[in-house]
């Protein structure tokens, strides 16, 4: 399976990064090809009115690896109580409808406040679900982020690290699981 992990922040020395990036390890660790999307690498020119007709350089390979993901893991810090602003032009830019249509994702909120970015994650979870992509139900919270993560990036908290451990493995048996149902996008 070929796992797509976006770390859904262009903020430099973000927590996100960091959790994406482990993560990225325990899917290769779970039998998975991974491509880590760091949003920082995003071209200059996407935030611009031309962008949505015309695609800046660069882009291309962001768009190549979502078409390419049998599955997205989508991991989104919490800002001013919803979702990064750049998270949400990156999925804009994305080509439509084909980079979500029966698409297996899945999603990791981390947040500083004690709810792990429930919020975000639950926009996420309407975007996606009117894109028609195949949701993972079982989402992963980390809250206190700034506290909750060890020197590498991954949670010190026992519970929450098995959380996450299960949901990397799951997550690629789903993937495969829904393989065989994908669909063209319409």
């Amino acid at each position: 399976m070929r796992i797509a992990v976006v770390a859904g922040t262009n903020r430099e020395g973000s927590q996100t990064l960091r959790l994406a990036t482990q993560l990225a390890e325990r899917y290769r660790q779970a039998g998975a090809t991974v491509t880590l999307l760091d949003l920082r690498g995003l071209p200059p020119g996407i935030a611009t009115p031309g962008a949505y007709a015309e695609k800046p350089d660069g882009f291309n390979v962001f768009a190549d690896a979502v078409l390419e993901a049998d599955g997205l893991c989508v991991v989104t810090p919490e800002y001013n109580g919803g979702m990064p602003g750049i998270l949400k032009l990156f999925i804009d830019m994305l080509p439509f409808p084909a980079s979500f249509h029966h698409r297996p994702v899945c999603f990791v909120g981390l947040a500083a406040g004690m709810w792990g970015a429930l919020r975000p994650v639950e926009q996420l979870q309407a975007v996606f679900g009117y894109r028609n992509a195949h949701v993972f139900p079982d989402r992963v919270f980390l809250p206190r982020v700034s506290v909750g993560l060890d020197d590498q990036g991954w949670p010190t908290d026992p519970a929450v690290a098995a959380l996450l451990t299960r949901q990397t493995t799951d997550f690629v048996a789903f993937c495969a699981a829904l393989a065989p149902l994908r669909l063209p996008a319409v």
